[in-house]
């Protein structure tokens, strides 16, 4: 890889390597947390960690004048991206985890990506590919044999609506990306900006349900695990990798490393015993993601590049 020293590429793909491995544990962490507390009780704890430590890298960066001047440009959007995330994202997906298997709720949230470009169409306007479609069809289809723990046609689902659950979050998730699209402020303005909206929701809605009980140790430990590293320390590590990286497509691909180790995890710490469905959709899942961003098309061109060199 050329353009950068040796160890700056070495220091990238350790950054991203580590942020790949956050986000790995984070559905053990879930559902272990889940255990301990609520879904209310596991967003509101974690979106306070993770604003207390977006403050302080804001701190650290000297941002708070960047800060006020998105807030004043672009309050009315952050509002939107705070009610998304952490509010209604975290709950609903939150309430899914505790409804499905860790090993059933993970694959489906990677389907986000499809989401994110289907609905790209009707809001910004983009034309709808072949490509997008087709890998929809493998996508979704991936899903089913998840679901339906390799039954598609008989229908049972251990939770229909921690199904739907799963699947409404991709919804929120996309959206709350493409509303990401209106504001011009620095990732991590930007991000703690979103959390201090939401926060008021969730205190709201606390509130509104006036039965908040204390946690116990465990459940402390894993909302606070939730808030630093699936709601911060990962995001952060990821930005970090793209910076100092020369070649950001190879970096990018390293996010396919998560979904097989996190399912390691589940296996490791959740005590789940793996469906081989829950293999063979994950991997339908990931495909489909591939054909919609265009790797395997990429793969295929670079292996008859090399054949004709050859």
């Amino acid at each position: 890889m050329a353009g950068l020293p040796n160890s700056d590429n070495r220091r990238a793909y350790i950054l991203a390597l580590a942020a790949v491995l956050c986000w790995s544990t984070v559905a053990s962490a879930f559902k272990l947390s889940l255990q301990f507390v609520s879904p209310l009780q596991l967003v509101t704890i974690a979106a306070v960690v993770s604003a207390l430590l977006m403050s302080a890298v804001v701190t650290h960066r000297h941002l708070w004048g960047e800060l006020g001047q998105r807030w004043r440009a672009d309050y009315r959007w952050y509002l939107a991206l705070g009610f998304c995330n952490p509010f209604l994202y975290y709950l609903v997906l939150f309430n899914a985890y505790d409804l499905l298997p860790a090993q059933q709720a993970q694959p489906l949230n990677y389907t986000w990506g499809i989401v994110l470009a289907l609905l790209s169409v009707p809001l910004l306007g983009q034309r709808l590919r072949g490509v997008d479609v087709v890998a929809g069809l493998i996508c979704y289809s991936g899903v089913l044999v998840i679901v339906t723990r390799g039954n598609p046609f008989g229908l049972e689902f251990d939770s229909i609506t921690g199904v739907a659950l799963a699947l409404f979050s991709t919804l929120i998730w996309a959206g709350y990306w493409l509303l990401n699209t209106r504001v011009k402020g620095s990732a991590a303005v930007n991000l703690l900006l979103s959390f201090l909206c939401g926060l008021p929701w969730l205190f709201g809605v606390v509130i509104w349900q006036g039965d908040w009980q204390w946690p116990p140790v465990q459940g402390w430990l894993g909302a606070v695990y939730v808030g630093l590293f699936e709601m911060g320390i990962a995001f952060l590590l990821w930005q970090g990798a793209l910076r100092a990286c020369d070649n950001t497509a190879r970096i990018s691909n390293l996010i396919y490393l998560s979904p097989p180790v996190s399912l390691l995890l589940i296996a490791l710490l959740v005590g789940e015993t793996i469906h081989p469905a829950t293999g063979i959709g994950l991997a339908l899942i990931m495909a489909g993601v591939a054909v919609q961003q265009g790797l395997i098309r990429r793969l295929f061109r670079n292996r008859i590049t090399t054949a004709v060199q050859r």
